[in-house]
């Protein structure tokens, strides 16, 4: 069985549910962004909203992607780094229950931690305090860490470290490996864009988007266009589309991907367990348009509950439904 080795922003998430968008404004939190802040600022926060029932899980969008696929069967590692605190046992911990390997570095400053807010729409809007996970530096990594595995994924929050984004994929590729990229916010893409184009361009086999990165990114206005525009400078590129399903291209071969019926609650890790789902059909060498279906099939079950991990009924509900999909 092929194995995966992840790579991102090792954070706690901080889950919490709000009927009134006015308390994002307050906050001077952009709706449906990922906003950088302080230690101070997430401390203020959270005071400020310390009478709100909150669920906390280890989290992050390659760490999600990394424990959907160890779930499903494949064998995974993953690359981060935390403090020397309760939120890092709890991050170390919660892999190793999900069935990864976790090969994770100490900084001096906390754990990161990411608040997620989720509105009635379901949509979610993060001050994300990065801690040690911003620690992580080119410096750390080797090439014993990518020995063994067949494919890379890295999270495009990582961009914003240029140094440490470039030796992990290169690393990666002179190891042999399959390089797998989650395009992060839209802001992130916009503000890094000439860097990432050049990396993806060398060193990137797969390309996961959302709607406003795929047009951050290509520059075009529309999803569909960027598709157009992404996919020659990669193997595979997807582009996703929430409810409206998802875009996959490899040369001329294209596909318009479907989601499932699904009663979404809240979106955090849909992107994030689409490429999961995604990657494990590659991994079982399905044709692409069942690669989406699977992703589909994944993000769907995702947005019916708080957080970006599946409780154990809907991933009985997942293993049920794949040996149809994969046949």
């Amino acid at each position: 069985m092929k194995k995966v080795l992840g790579l991102g922003n090792a954070l706690v998430d901080i889950l919490v549910r709000i009927s009134d968008e006015r308390l994002l404004a307050s906050l001077e939190l952009p709706k449906s962004c990922m906003t950088l802040v302080q230690e101070s600022q997430i401390t203020a926060i959270l005071a400020k909203i310390q009478h709100l029932e909150k669920q906390e899980t280890c989290g992050g969008s390659a760490a999600n992607t990394i424990s959907g696929l160890a779930r499903l069967g494949i064998p995974a590692g993953y690359i981060g780094k935390i403090g020397h605190d309760a939120y890092g046992v709890l991050f170390d911990e919660e892999m190793k229950r999900h069935g990864v390997s976790p090969r994770l570095f100490f900084g001096r400053a906390q754990t990161g931690r990411a608040l997620g807010f989720i509105t009635p729409d379901s949509e979610r809007t993060f001050a994300t305090f990065l801690g040690s996970a911003v620690e992580l530096e080119g410096s750390d990594l080797h090439a014993e860490l990518f020995r063994g595995y067949d494919y890379f994924h890295i999270e495009g929050y990582m961009v914003q470290n240029h140094r440490l984004f470039e030796t992990a994929v290169r690393l990666a590729k002179e190891a042999g490996l399959e390089v797998s990229l989650d395009l992060a916010s839209h802001n992130v893409v916009r503000e890094n864009i000439g860097f990432l184009q050049d990396m993806v361009t060398r060193y990137v086999d797969i390309v996961f988007a959302n709607e406003d990165e795929s047009m951050a990114f290509s520059g075009e206005k529309s999803p569909h266009e960027a598709l157009v525009t992404i996919s020659p400078k990669c193997r595979i590129a997807v582009v996703k589309l929430g409810k409206s399903g998802s875009l996959v291209r490899q040369r001329d071969e294209r596909h318009e991907i479907g989601c499932i019926p699904a009663k979404a609650v809240d979106t955090t890790g849909a992107g994030d367990l689409y490429a999961a789902g995604f990657l494990y059909g590659l991994i079982r060498n399905c044709p692409l348009a069942v690669c989406g279906r699977i992703g589909s099939l994944l993000s769907g079950k995702v947005v019916e509950v708080i957080g970006a991990k599946l409780d154990e009924s809907q991933w009985r509900e997942v293993e049920d439904a794949l040996p149809q999909l994969v046949s």
